[in-house]
């Protein structure tokens, strides 16, 4: 009489482990008819288009975002790791294996890179002068319309969060141990955005259309301190910055 018993047991262990194993892997699916929005939010049973809707409302109330990964903005790679807020963000910025920090406190911009970066001009006065300085970017200058979008929360997700073309969704994944609802635009070729099925419907994963960069969003709501740096450690060039 206990063969069954343990022979259902066994079942039911491997059943588990089956589970286990596809919640683990890149799409989740319910095991043993089980419902894969049970304990979520609820946002992956909406049609895409509102799921999309849900989470740039979700990433526009957010106070603060981290945002990593590239974007390719014309024809030009910027790999970027920045924290943003509605008051200013930091971070840093690698393009063409050259690497600077980005600091705005309010409108002031802040450039702070190596005498490598500064004497890609030619002018190695510039380097030596600016190593590792914190640089005011007058707002006359056209990197300060170039980089400042890069520390400006608002503008950045509102241009990134958008995807192209007919609007569906593509099954439930995990994006660093939370559980997601992908929306597509045209099967993937017009982007794809992993949307948080835990807690607030935050975007996680972005791959824009086109190859134009994937991005990942984490520190959702998570406030962080932005200040003027140190006298000693800022420089002020004037009008314009050398060209680089």
């Amino acid at each position: 009489m206990t063969a069954i018993p343990q022979a259902r047991n066994r079942r039911a262990a491997l059943l588990g482990a089956v589970c286990v194993l596809a919640v683990t892997g890149t799409a989740l699916t319910g095991c043993g008819g089980e419902d894969p929005d049970a304990g979520t939010n609820g946002v992956g049973k909406l049609a895409a288009d509102k799921i999309q809707s849900k989470s740039v409302t979700a990433a526009g109330a957010a106070d603060a975002v981290r945002l990593s990964g590239s974007v390719v903005a014309g024809g030009r790679t910027y790999t970027l790791d920045m924290r943003l807020k509605s008051d200013g963000g930091s971070g840093s910025v690698t393009s063409k294996g050259a690497t600077f920090g980005l600091l705005r406190v309010g409108e002031q911009l802040y450039l702070k890179a190596d005498a490598d970066f500064w004497n890609s001009n030619g002018d190695t006065g510039a380097g030596d002068t600016l190593h590792g300085k914190y640089v005011k970017v007058p707002q006359g200058d056209p990197s300060y319309k170039k980089f400042s979008g890069f520390t400006d929360k608002d503008v950045l997700l509102s241009s990134l969060l958008t995807l192209h073309g007919t609007l569906a969704t593509d099954g439930h994944h995990d994006q660093n141990g939370v559980r997601t609802i992908r929306v597509t635009g045209d099967h993937g070729s017009g982007g794809t955005l992993d949307v948080s099925l835990e807690g607030k419907p935050y975007p996680l994963r972005l791959v824009r259309a086109g190859g134009a960069g994937t991005l990942t969003f984490s520190d959702w709501g998570k406030s962080f301190a932005v200040k003027e740096p140190a006298d000693s450690d800022t420089v002020d060039y004037g009008k314009q910055l050398p060209s680089s």
